[in-house]
């Protein structure tokens, strides 16, 4: 018989499994009717609409089973943004902030629906919020984080528009500051069809 494991429970895998768990305990909440709150941390979204290529997503998620994510994302501190850890930074309201920026780039979309969007999330120490991002998107293969980038960018600004459109703004047209951003040589269609053979392996 081989030696058993010794488990350390500070290892950061042990850890990040913790801040994810105790993420995935918590309550589930639509999208669109979020309150202001302070604090940063890390989130998790779910799709239960009928917008095709995302059946097979949504079919998991029916009757607030929510067994399957769509996005895993993070909100720090601004310390943490300028290239440190952000420790005892003022967090301010940063991660209702940036689920209601998120919610309202799906309302701006042509085929989405704010109504057919949930979440959770967790206020956790901002050393910690790498850790659990990572651990949760590498477990669970995140569409929006492993195949449709973009969710989250922002407007460039003016004088920026000459990179290309994100996959997501293809697939999800809508909003303002991506039609003036240089045109994907990808289609909607072809994207779609990516996404059909992922799903069919990841779900396997």
């Amino acid at each position: 018989m081989s030696e058993p494991e010794v488990f350390n429970p500070l290892d950061k895998r042990n850890l990040g499994e913790s801040v994810s768990d105790a993420l995935l305990r918590g309550q589930a909440r639509p999208m669109g009717e979020l309150d202001s709150f302070i604090g940063a941390g890390i989130y998790v979204i779910y799709y239960s609409g009928a917008f095709d290529p995302y059946l097979p997503i949504s079919e998991r998620n029916q009757g607030d089973a929510f067994e399957m994510l769509l996005y895993v994302g993070k909100a720090v501190p601004p310390g943490a943004r300028k290239g440190g850890f952000g420790l005892d930074a003022d967090p301010g309201n940063a991660l209702s902030s940036r689920l209601r920026q998120h919610a309202a780039s799906i309302d701006q979309t042509s085929n989405l629906n704010i109504e057919d969007f949930d979440c959770r999330f967790l206020v956790v120490e901002d050393i910690w919020i790498p850790l659990g991002e990572n651990l949760l998107i590498t477990k669970f293969g995140p569409i929006w984080n492993r195949l449709i980038d973009g969710f989250g960018n922002h407007d460039p600004g003016s004088g920026r528009y000459n990179q290309v459109r994100s996959r997501w703004d293809v697939l999800h047209p809508g909003r303002p500051w991506a039609e003036r951003l240089r045109d994907r040589p990808e289609s909607a269609e072809q994207i779609s069809r990516e996404l059909k053979t992922y799903l069919r392996d990841l779900l396997r």
